[in-house]
């Protein structure tokens, strides 16, 4: 409790006015749920209750503060080593294993099967429900990029739409749960922002005339079949917050196009644009991550790109641990903005 109510401290004393607090992060809850066991992240067994509700002590302390709270999901994943002994037996794996898919040594809930998604909405609206959140946000796991999924049975049995192509099954499959649980969320409590934090490259040009003049290895429309663009349009999603993680001076994939890029496709829509940035990466070898200035000079770019509404950081224990300076550098920026 001590170390959540710190870094609350730690980062609203930067300028941070929101916290995304991951409270599911495989098939788990860091909260009581009906629908999936606790995390181990709390007493290092998975569904060993702590005692208490973490989940409401953290969403408290950060209302005292004055500063809003969403509550991050990773929806589809289900593992993140594939190890089923570690697992409770009312696990998501366990429990319905007919859902699984494992792909890359990890579990994965299927998206292809209605009733899977099902069950994820209905764990997500225990939080909405049950909890003062102000946001319901997801991150960019929906089908894994660079790995077999192996569901061919599930496209033959659910193919409700005569998709030819897999990948555009896929898509419909991940579009169809943006779209419920958006109107979940919307019928629960219209006041919960719904957002999602795609890749940050939609596509490339050189696969769609209308993407980005980018030369990323992967994108979230091929690759992760998150067709965020029909997302943006039809209204699905409050805000989006593409995680634009490279920097001012990467060629193949330059923060200042990309912003622009995303910019464009939310312009004369109800749906807002966050930006994520990447103090992760202050201090490596990748291009132009050598001094914190260029997280600052990120933040000075969006201020002249009007459909920008605010900035996003991943994650607090990259901005806790200080690389070159990141902590000064963002209070001397928010402090005379």
């Amino acid at each position: 409790m001590d170390e959540f109510t710190a870094l609350l401290d730690s980062l609203q004393g930067m300028g941070i006015n929101t916290v995304f607090v991951q409270v599911r992060s495989a098939g788990d809850a860091m909260y009581p749920s009906a629908l999936a066991p606790w995390s181990k992240s709390l007493t290092g067994f998975q569904g060993l209750d702590p005692g208490y509700d973490p989940l409401a002590y953290m969403v408290e302390q950060t209302h005292l503060r004055g500063m809003k709270f969403e509550a991050w999901f990773n929806p589809f994943r289900a593992t993140v080593d594939g190890n089923a002994a570690a697992l409770a037996s009312n696990h998501v794996v366990l429990s319905n294993p007919e859902w699984i898919v494992r792909a890359g040594g990890k579990d994965y809930i299927n998206p292809g099967i209605p009733e899977a998604r099902q069950h994820i909405i209905d764990a997500i609206l225990e939080v909405v429900n049950g909890y003062d959140i102000d946001g319901v946000h997801l991150d960019d796991y929906f089908y894994p990029s660079g790995t077999a999924f192996a569901d061919d049975a599930a496209f033959a049995a659910y193919n409700s739409g005569g998709f030819a192509d897999k990948g555009d099954w896929r898509r419909d499959n991940i579009n169809r749960f943006v779209r419920d649980l958006g109107e979940a969320i919307e019928q629960a409590k219209p006041q919960v922002k719904f957002g999602i934090s795609p890749f940050g490259v939609w596509r490339n040009k050189s696969a769609d005339p209308t993407g980005s003049d980018t030369r990323a290895g992967v994108s979230a429309y091929d690759d992760m079949y998150a067709d965020v663009r029909t997302w943006i349009r039809e209204e699905w999603i409050d805000y989006v917050a593409p995680q634009i993680y490279w920097s001012l001076s990467f060629s193949a994939a330059r923060y200042d196009m990309l912003t622009d890029w995303w910019a464009n496709e939310v312009k004369g829509t109800g749906v807002e644009l966050y930006i994520g940035h990447a103090p992760y990466k202050l201090g490596t070898a990748e291009t132009g991550w050598q001094t914190a200035q260029e997280i600052v000079n990120q933040l000075k770019y969006n201020e002249n790109v009007p459909e920008v509404s605010g900035d996003l950081f991943f994650s607090a224990k990259d901005l806790i641990k200080n690389p070159l300076g990141i902590i000064e550098a963002l209070r001397n920026y928010y402090q005379t903005e």
